[in-house]
């Protein structure tokens, strides 16, 4: 029998880490080559990681939502003959065949633990998401600890080896000693100073009242009729109230101790409505999510962006009834040939149409050589937003493709980034953005460029409104255009001008036929 660790490979180009996000496996199950064993998640999509021989899982030294660096041990493999290979260096992930597959993001479950020559007596961790190291959950079984009920000190609650250590150290769930205070049948807290002079006046604190009711349970005691009257008024139990008074061997309570007891009683009732209600106001715990994955990629690159291209946005309203016209009498001919046709690829026809008449559009600017590179191609991102985050497939060569194959690639891409199994390479090399923001709703905005490109557009909605026609107000299809430059590159004029040209295809959408 041979031993081969595994470790994570670069599942990305020039990837440091990933998220393990789900195992596909489990240990003692056997595996084939090239058999998914997980998922893992890089700065762009989640893939699946492959196992590299033909064996059994041995062990599983990563846990699900976990961040481990490339080249860190994940899983540790049996297989038959051979020597151990536990100095078996990484493999890339070209060389394992990761690929992106049609996965969606899904819970992540914990992988069943070995023992690891633990004893019988080990404490079994409950099913469930737990963050915690796998040393951690080795000196869990060890120390006889229950991994659930450690409180994690870690980023988003993952518990250490020394959570594992001090919760064992405290003894856990162990009873402090401590006791509930009683409740008498009346609902009083027991407790409370006796109440032997009636000198001490008329009231006393509920903490006091309630340290002698204990001991103040009678079967029998003897008072005076207006003292019996004042206890009924009161609603007060004369066997409950403490005294230490007799009368022929009888305890005998005053009218005095009845209204004091009965103070008592009604402070302790109104702390205890305080207790309740403030419970129910108290504030919430915030919830942590990681920042991480595509999300921390994400806001890497608006923050690179945002804090290295001055950005300027010019705003403008487009009439475009005449579109929605064309698009409409489309429609049913896309339809026929299986293809969704949307208002984007008429969009991206005007805007390359544009880019070719203003070329600094389309450019970028190459900050150590000092020089601003003219882009030849025309290749034309579209964000898409996703449960993960904003995501920009880029559409390539698209002044080369007639409006039907736009559309079909463009839906290709978009629906292969909600799913999360889009590549790097169908993200890569854009010149230009576009986004449509006003597919929720939105007017205007100031989009963020989409760094090292120079501009990106922005789309609001397509709404009607009231637009002066050879001398008459008439509803018209109006859509708002945000498009955003990087000044140092870009002038305003250039913008506004380019924008306009945009504009002069989308209101005269014939014009397209012509690119």
């Amino acid at each position: 029998m041979g031993i081969r660790e595994f470790k994570l490979p670069d599942v990305g180009e020039g990837l440091t880490e990933a998220e393990i996000v789900n195992w596909l496996v489990e240990e003692g199950d056997p595996v084939s080559e090239d058999q998914p064993v997980a998922e893992a998640e890089t700065d762009k999509a989640v893939v699946e990681v492959p196992s590299p021989v033909n064996g059994t899982v041995k062990e599983i030294r990563a846990e699900a939502g976990e961040m481990v660096p490339v080249g860190n041990v994940i899983i540790v493999f049996e297989t038959e003959g051979g020597a151990d290979e536990s100095a078996s260096e990484s493999t890339s992930a070209e060389d394992e065949g990761v690929s992106a597959g049609d996965t969606e993001e899904s819970t992540a479950t914990d992988a069943a633990s070995g023992t690891n020559g633990a004893s019988d007596e080990e404490v079994s961790t409950p099913e469930g998401r737990v963050f915690a190291a796998p040393s951690a959950r080795r000196l869990a079984r060890e120390l006889g600890v229950d991994i659930a009920q450690v409180d994690g000190s870690g980023p988003g609650g993952r518990v250490s080896d020394a959570d594992v250590r001090a919760h064992a150290d405290s003894g856990g769930d162990a009873d402090d000693g401590s006791e509930a205070p009683e409740v008498s049948n009346d609902g009083v807290k027991s407790a409370t100073k006796r109440v032997g002079d009636e000198g001490d006046g008329g009231s006393a604190s509920a903490s006091s009242a309630s340290a002698s009711v204990e001991s103040a349970d009678r079967d029998r005691t003897l008072a005076a009729p207006a003292t019996r009257k004042l206890a009924d008024e009161e609603g007060v139990d004369l066997n409950a109230v403490p005294t230490d008074e007799e009368r022929d061997g009888q305890a005998f309570v005053t009218p005095a101790q009845v209204t004091q007891y009965a103070e008592a009683q009604q402070a302790a009732q109104e702390a205890d409505t305080q207790a309740v209600q403030a419970g129910t106001t108290e504030s919430k715990e915030d919830e942590r999510v990681p920042y991480r994955g595509i999300r921390r990629t994400i806001g890497k690159q608006m923050e690179r962006s945002k804090f290295t291209a001055p950005h300027v946005t010019h705003h403008d309203e487009v009439d475009v009834t005449e579109l929605v016209a064309t698009r409409g009498d489309l429609k049913g001919v896309a339809e026929e040939r299986g293809i969704k046709l949307t208002y984007m690829p008429f969009v991206i026809k005007a805007v390359v149409a544009g880019l070719k008449e203003f070329p600094y559009l389309n450019s970028t600017l190459d900050e150590e050589a000092e020089e601003i590179v003219l882009r030849k191609d025309y290749n034309v991102g579209v964000a898409v937003g996703t449960d993960a985050g904003l995501m920009v497939p880029v559409v390539k060569h698209t002044d080369q493709k007639g409006m039907l194959q736009l559309s079909s690639e463009m839906n290709e891409l978009v629906e292969k980034a909600r799913e999360r199994s889009i590549s790097r390479t169908e993200m890569q090399d854009g010149t230009f953005t576009i986004t449509n923001f006003g597919a929720i709703g939105g007017e205007y905005a100031t989009p963020i460029i989409n760094f090292p490109e120079s501009a990106i557009l922005g789309l609001g909605a397509i709404k009607e409104k009231p637009r002066v026609v050879d001398g008459e107000v008439v509803p018209r299809k109006v859509m708002t255009l945000s498009l955003s430059i990087d000044h140092r590159v870009i002038d305003g004029a250039q913008a506004a001008a380019f924008t306009n040209r945009v504009m002069e295809y989308l209101e005269n959408p014939s014009l397209l036929l012509l690119e």
